[in-house]
């Protein structure tokens, strides 16, 4: 049991005494004197702990040791936690499969530029340095990647996009039920694509070059399809092609088609009729205004109710559900009146000024007049007298008055027989298209980054926005799995009338208010919790002295282990 050799060493002695054993670790020095070999008990150690006990055993055989800090060296850090919650999201979804079902260079690039658009969107060159950042490119395989790849990985995915398409088609999309489809513009950046083109820009960039992309959704909101258009076109003929869309290459025969009214016009109504397609819209305000003259619109009915259904003549063959919002009505009537104050407030100035000499002739006047009513536009709701050194005006009561009797009021025309929906339904599904809207404010927001756009072919333009598709078709997933975490609602609210407006549930309304999770976390937007995510960092570490390294991932605490689960991944196996 002693340590061979002379010198100082430990001894473990055991003995045996009533049926119990007694151990010692004994200190001791071997020496030689008169020609004999003595030991000399120099400390007793057995009340140390056996590691440390093992320790001093080892040191004295000549084994050196060093601190925790000097035994390893970190050679490199990157951010992992959020690359795994968003890449195990994208394997519970099938994504890589979605895209091709063979592996391939290509399809591990594609995937990679999906995943790093939710992560933090950029220009493909900025990607090259963002899959460096993180332990995406590893976990992908795409170290290295340079602009030319990912360029090349786009055309790839572009090229197969009608595919893709119809394999989501076939995921979410089933005979008779309801499809969402709206358009928006984003602007352009360069002159050269034949894409670009001036048109109405929704981004509020008059004169600048645009494209205008028609999305289709699943009654949830969750994107299906995207088809890029001219800046110029307008948005009604769009709906042709999404027609043949749903009907060739879905090979849906039976659905139910929901449109924002701007898209309506008699020509697209026939073509749906014609291919036995149910839809949803709702009329414009010169329509509803023609209902109210000819009365067959009747206000004074909504002074008990906020939901009638009626027929009309000038809509053969269609069921009109008329709503009144109050909310809406209240925030018309002071919108309104606001605007009047203002016209009147430099009306006022004006007058004066004719009253003075200052201002004369009827022409004049009349500029003056325009300039204040093209900035508030309620020249409509105005009397005006103008003559030569005088100038006086009033409000029109009697126009204010009709226009006011139809504040909060639109009107839902459906070829839907009751028997398929009635009139809460439809009122229910027209508002779906809010879903639609959810999803161009996350493409064009700092969450995926849709504008501005910089390519410069046609076909990559269309690429880059099937691109952000899939990136948001990630993200509506992953969204709707933490939500307990985020401000989102984790239920949507049972709304008992389809026309009032959509409230938020208890909880979301307490954890509006208290900024806490139910479990008393922070509460997160999506953003910050991938942040908080990207906290859990894998490191690569080198045993000092040798050329041997291995991996370690930080441990996921408190919110981030909950994230983790809610994606089904477990904490401890990242």
């Amino acid at each position: 049991m002693a340590g061979r050799g002379r010198g100082v060493h430990v001894v473990t002695t055991r003995r045996e005494y009533k049926g119990r054993v007694y151990e010692a670790h004994l200190l001791r020095r071997t020496y030689r004197e008169g020609g004999k070999v003595r030991n000399e008990t120099l400390a007793n150690l057995s009340r140390l702990p056996r590691e440390t006990i093992e320790l001093v055993r080892s040191s004295l055989r000549g084994e050196q040791f060093l601190s925790t800090a000097e035994a390893f060296e970190v050679c490199r850090s990157l951010p992992h936690g959020h690359v795994a919650a968003v890449l195990q999201m994208a394997r519970r979804l099938e994504l890589a499969r979605l895209l091709e079902r063979a592996p391939s260079r290509q399809r591990d690039r594609a995937l990679a530029m999906v995943l790093q658009r939710v992560l933090e969107p950029g220009s493909k060159l900025a990607c090259t340095r963002q899959l460096q950042q993180s332990t995406l490119a590893e976990e992908l395989g795409v170290e290295g990647a340079d602009a030319d790849d990912l360029y090349a990985a786009l055309d790839w995915l572009g090229e197969r996009q009608r595919r893709i398409e119809q394999r989501l088609a076939r995921r979410h999309l089933e005979a008779g039920e309801l499809v969402l489809y709206d358009v928006s513009s984003s602007y352009f950046e360069g002159r050269t694509c034949p894409l670009a083109e001036r048109g109405y820009s929704r981004d509020r960039r008059r004169g600048s070059l645009q494209i205008v992309y028609g999305l289709l959704c699943d009654g949830e909101g969750r994107p299906v399809a995207v088809e890029v258009f001219a800046g110029s076109l307008h948005d009604d003929k769009t709906v042709p092609a999404q027609l043949e869309k749903l009907r060739d290459r879905f090979g849906l025969s039976k659905l139910l088609l929901c449109l924002d009214r701007g898209l309506v016009t008699e020509a697209n109504l026939e073509a749906l009729r014609t291919e036995g397609i149910a839809w949803i819209t709702a009329l414009k305000a010169p329509q509803v205004k023609r209902l109210a003259r000819t009365q067959v619109l009747q206000p004074s009915l909504f002074d008990q109710l906020n939901l009638a259904e009626m027929e009309s003549d000038d809509f053969p063959g269609e069921r009109l559900i008329v709503c009144r919002n109050p909310l809406v009505a209240d925030d018309r009537r002071r919108r309104r009146e606001e605007l009047l104050a203002a016209t009147e407030r430099e009306l006022a100035p004006i007058k004066r000024r004719v009253e003075a000499g200052t201002l004369r002739g009827e022409a004049e006047i009349g500029l003056a007049i325009g300039a204040v009513c093209n900035r508030y536009k309620v020249k409509k709701h105005f009397l005006f007298e103008i003559a030569e050194g005088r100038f006086d005006y009033r409000r029109n009561q009697q126009r204010i008055a009709e226009e006011a009797a139809l504040d909060g009021i639109y009107v839902l025309r459906t070829n839907a027989p009751a028997e398929q929906l009635d009139g809460a339904e439809v009122v229910r599904s027209y508002k779906r298209l809010a879903e639609v809207e959810r999803a161009f404010r996350t493409l064009k927001s700092i969450d995926l980054e849709i504008r501005p756009i910089n390519h410069r072919h046609a076909d990559r333009v269309r690429a880059h926005v099937f691109l952000c598709l899939l990136a948001y078709y990630l993200e509506w997933h992953l969204r709707r799995a933490w939500a307990e975490l985020t401000f989102e609602d984790e239920q949507p609210p049972l709304v008992q009338d389809p026309v009032a407006k959509a409230e938020r549930s208890a909880e979301g309304k307490r954890k509006a208010r208290q900024k806490r999770t139910a479990a008393g976390e922070p509460c997160h937007s999506f953003h910050t919790l991938l942040g908080e995510l990207a906290l859990i960092a894998r490191t690569t570490n080198r045993i000092t002295g040798t050329d041997a390294t291995f991996t370690k991932v930080a441990k996921a605490s408190g919110v981030q282990r909950r994230a983790l689960e809610l994606v089904d991944l477990d904490p401890d196996r990242l």
